[in-house]
């Protein structure tokens, strides 16, 4: 069995990692810029791209961890927290994957042209700000609600590693196999 995940699935973690530290950033630094400023532009098309690229991604990444093998827990943990662990995983990926599906209709409902990798993305053409408007704050619950899942899911990798001592944090950590 092998003890680390493969290249490949560590290569999205953490793509998808900075990525989605990206599209966060975005949206907490773009209030610095002047409103309407190209400066501003660019960074709310940041946090869109970055948003996308975090749904296309974690859609492949679940492709590939269903069809891959993961790595075994040594030592082995109690049941309990595999199911954990599982659940905190599975609401990670619906956020990910619900999070850019939401940014997605509501810049559709928005009406506003904008592309994606040069793509020009397709917008209603008589926006629904009422929809928008019940769209955004949905995504901006479950945005701000991610802050703790990330945050649950950071400490619970560096409890493992810190206090339990086993091998969670080592097997998703790029470098030499153990």
């Amino acid at each position: 069995m092998e003890k680390k995940y493969s290249p490949l699935q560590m290569g999205f973690h953490w793509v998808i990692f900075i990525l989605i530290a990206i599209a966060y950033a975005a949206m907490e630094l773009r209030g610095y810029a002047p409103y309407d400023s190209a400066l501003r532009r660019g960074i709310t098309l940041l946090h869109y791209t970055a948003g996308v690229s975090v749904l296309i991604l974690t859609l492949l990444r679940i492709m590939i961890r269903i069809a891959g093998k993961t790595p075994a827990i040594a030592p082995p943990p109690p049941r309990w927290q595999m199911i954990l662990a599982h659940l905190v995983h599975g609401v990670l990926y619906l956020m990910f994957i619900c999070l850019p599906l939401l940014g997605l209709l509501t810049l559709y409902f928005g009406g506003r042209e904008w592309a994606f990798l040069g793509y020009t993305m397709p917008v209603r053409d008589i926006p629904d700000a009422d929809m928008q408007s019940r769209l955004r704050d949905i995504h901006e619950l479950i945005a701000n609600t991610g802050y703790f899942i990330i945050g649950l899911h950071t400490a619970a990798a560096l409890f493992h590693h810190y206090i339990l001592r086993d091998n969670t944090l080592i097997r998703m950590l790029p470098g030499k196999r153990h």
